[in-house]
This record gives structure tokens, sequence and C-alpha cells, in this order.
């Protein structure tokens, strides 16, 4: 029984024996979101009831999994899980009650009491991770971007539909009061028609010579020992054996293509979610991409990735708001024509639009939003004149609770959270459609041709070779 269900008044009534779980998921005695159960339907004589928290665990809890963590302290921590209990020690001490495991699918087997997982792995996992939970039963927060691959895009969001677990993923903006409002500017009307979209990041370097993390680089041939805190080969996981390097971890495992999505994996599901929203954007019809010289280890330094989005009519765009759940008076009627969206990463920029004051500057990560009457840079309207005519353009959409508490909501009975897997399952597909793009074994050819994408049956239908990229294969003992 899941958070949708609602047999909560009838255990109370007639005394049925339910599960923790199947208690928290119900929603009769839901107030404002969360669900409290009376302390006289446990026996506790009117004490506060341990169901007011769920069991949270984490899985990869060294680096981004330790702030998700304490984001949902509030919440019963019971479970922890790392593959290297050295880098991930400081959170195994912090969480002292915490039971510790290597292996999530170990701890999901032993552990039933668990209500829900936060996932902050390497990008590799997140789908193996997220679809175990799943099969458990558990609402899953899972870091962006959702999956490696397209295809397990698809296949974990349509999972978490049909399990009817909370979800969420890890793309914290979209909780922001700056999201809603760039929602508020367009639907008002402030520009007219958009037609175009370009989206920036500095990623993966930050200035001349601070770098995030390595692009552009061939695998090492040096093969120093493993650390003897960190299980390797549970490190790999479903990605194809390889011996262990410096080079993959910590974080650097984002640049290469086996375990990581790149800088637009990587940034691409915060960037555009935005916009997606703002637009109502569903599939895109097309993908081509544009990059410096890219080899199959890791990603290119630089590149451009340009989509094609058809016009979205009225029943498209009901459905979209109702999924993210922005709807409300500022949805409104603007007409959504064909769209352009331009994606830059590795410094690359669009050029500065007329009209763009000579004081205001583009930065090194930003959105431009063009339409037939100014332009939105960030979430300011131009030119002048036009901010002008359009005026003071209320606030009507009702502001998150804040991203974690959202989902954590969501798990006790509240609406859905706005990155639930029916949101951000598309979302990431699209942003992995333009990693596709960029694959070294593509290159030559999609210089003649831009890729035709069929979202309904999940291929290409114009270069077979590329539907090799939609999802690839797990190594032996891993699958969804």
């Amino acid at each position: 029984m899941k958070t949708e269900s609602n047999n909560t008044s009838a255990v109370a009534e007639a005394g049925t024996l339910l599960s923790r779980r199947q208690l928290l998921g119900g929603t009769a005695l839901a107030t404002a979101g969360f669900l409290f159960i009376p302390g006289r339907v446990l026996g506790l004589d009117g004490a506060k009831s341990p169901n007011e928290k769920l069991n949270i665990a984490g899985i990869g809890i060294g680096g981004k999994g330790k702030d998700d963590l304490a984001a949902v302290a509030s919440e019963n921590i019971v479970a922890l899980c790392d593959v290297d209990w050295g880098y991930a020690g400081p959170v195994f001490d912090h969480y002292p009650n915490a039971k510790r495991f290597k292996d999530y699918r170990k701890m999901l087997d032993e552990m039933p009491e668990i209500d829900a997982v936060v996932i902050a792995t390497p990008d590799h996992h997140h789908a193996p991770a997220a679809m175990a939970a799943i099969q458990h039963g558990k609402h899953v927060y899972c870091e962006k971007p959702l999956t490696h691959s397209v295809w397990e895009a698809r296949l974990v969001a349509e999972a978490a539909r049909n399990a009817k677990v909370a979800t969420q993923m890890g793309n914290s903006g979209q909780a922001s009061a700056e999201t809603r409002r760039l929602c508020e500017l367009v639907w008002a009307g402030a520009i007219g028609k958009v037609l175009e979209a370009h989206i920036w990041t500095d990623r993966p370097s930050h200035g001349l010579f601070d770098e995030y993390w390595p692009q552009g680089v061939g695998r090492p041939s040096e093969q120093p020992p493993v650390p003897g805190t960190l299980d390797w080969d549970l490190w790999l996981g479903p990605a194809p054996n390889r011996p262990f390097h410096t080079a993959y971890l910590p974080f650097k495992w984002r640049g290469w293509w086996d375990f990581g999505t790149g800088a637009l994996g990587d940034i691409g599901c915060h960037a555009c979610d935005p916009v997606f929203r703002a637009l109502k954007l569903g599939a895109p019809i097309t993908v081509q991409g544009a990059s410096t010289r890219v080899n199959g280890e890791t990603f290119p330094l630089g590149s451009m990735v340009t989509y094609e989005f058809p016009a979205r009519d009225a029943q498209a765009q009901a459905f979209n708001t109702h999924v993210q759940g922005m709807s409300g008076a500022a949805a409104g009627a603007v007409e959504m024509p064909p769209c352009k969206l331009v994606w830059y990463d590795g410094g690359l920029r669009p050029q500065r639009p007329a009209g763009l004051p000579e004081q205001a500057t583009m930065g090194d990560n930003g959105t431009l939003l063009i339409g037939e009457h100014g332009f939105i840079l960030g979430n300011t309207v131009f030119p002048e004149a036009r901010a002008r005519e359009v005026g003071d353009i209320p606030s009507t959409l009702p502001r998150s609770p804040g991203h974690y508490q959202e989902w954590i909501s969501a798990c006790k009975g509240g609406p859905p959270a706005g990155a639930n897997f029916n949101w951000a399952g598309p979302l990431a597909e699209t942003v992995l459609l333009g990693n596709i793009a960029l694959r070294r074994e593509l290159r030559e050819k999609l210089t003649r041709c831009k890729l035709q994408w069929d979202s309904a049956n999940l291929k290409f239908t114009n270069l077979e070779e590329a539907n090799a990229f939609i999802r690839r294969e797990y190594r032996a003992g891993w699958s969804l």
C-alpha cells in the first residue's frame, strides 16, 4: 500500500493491524500534507506517534549525499550505504545509530523498516539504486541527472509511477521563487511568444585554471593499488570493468562516459528545469551537437547542443502544468509556438542580444529567452522599454515550502513533489539525448544530419547507429 492509498480511517475504526509503512502511506488523517497517526491507534495512550517520522536510508553519502542527508535529518536516518568507508567515514560518525552497508541491494533486502532512500551515488548507479528501492516499495530521492541513460530514465519513471511511491530528483532550484517568477513572466506574455531559449554553463571548468573535473582526456595507464577502505568492484557496479585509478574518484567520475554524464548531465537538469516549466516543453523532435574533439573515454572540453521542440497545444500545456505541480492563475493561455533551445558548456555562451545595456553582463552561467517582443535574461525583461511597457507582473504561483520538504511531505501523503519522476524522467531523457549527439562514434555522420527523435517509441528514426546509445549494457550481476 503506497502514499495514494486511503485505508487509515478504516484502521482506526476496525483496529486492523497494518505495517508501519502502510500507516505512513495512508491519507485519511492527513493534515496540511502530513500524516499523523494518533497514539491511541498504536496503543500509546496519546503519546506522540513514531510514525510522524520516516525511516530514511542514504545511498552514496560521502559527497553530495552528506548534504542531502543533512536536509532530511529531521526524519530518522536509520541506514547508510557507501562503497568507500574511508571517504564516507565522517558521515557514518555523524549518524552513529544508523546501520552501515557497502551494497545497497543487501541493505534493502535486510531492512524492510526503511521507508525512503536518498541516492547520491555517481551517475551510473542512479538507475540501479533507484529501481532497487522502488521494487522494495520505498520512496526515492535521487540526485540529478535521474539516470545515466535515456532508456533508464523512461523505465525508472514508469516503475515509480506504477509503484505509487513518492519521488524527487535533486534539482533543488525547481523549488525556488526564481523558477516560479520566470514562469509568471513568460505566462503573462512579458516578451510575447518565446521562439528561442539559450542556456550556458562554465562547467566542467571554472576560470582559466580552476577545474571542476577533467574532460577531454584519455584513460590512465597506471594501475595504483586500491585503497583498503574502498570496494572497487562495487563502485564499478553496472559499468564495464577497468582497473582502479584516482582519475575517477571522488567526484572526477563525472567527466567519464562510463560513469558520468558530463557538464550537460551535471548542470542541465538544474538549468533547463525553469525553462522547461516556463515554456511547457515536452520531448524534442530533433537533437544536434557540436563540440571540441571528443574521445571514447571522456566528454569534450566544450560543446553546444541544439534541440527543436514542436508547438504545445492547450491540452499538452494543461497536462504539463499539472505534472510539474505549478497550475494556477499564471498558467494563462499564452501561445507556445515551435521553439529552439541551445545548450552551451565549457565556457561557451550565446552572443549578446541587441538591446542589452552595456553595463549588463551575460555571466559564466545563465539563461536567455528570446521572444517576439524582447528577451528575458535571467529573470529580467529587456529591452528596458519593453519592461516599462509590461509593468509589474503580479506573483500568482504559490511558492514552495522547500525542495526537500516537498519530498518529505509527499512521502507522508502530501501532493507530489515538484521534481517527481513524472516530471524529472522526461526532463532527464531530453538532457541525456544531448550527450548522444556528442558521441565520438557518431561524429562524422552527424555532420550530415540532425537526429530525429521519436519519443513515443524511444528511438531515433534517421540514424540507426545512434539507437545503440539510448541504453547501455550492464556488467554481469547488475540489471534493472
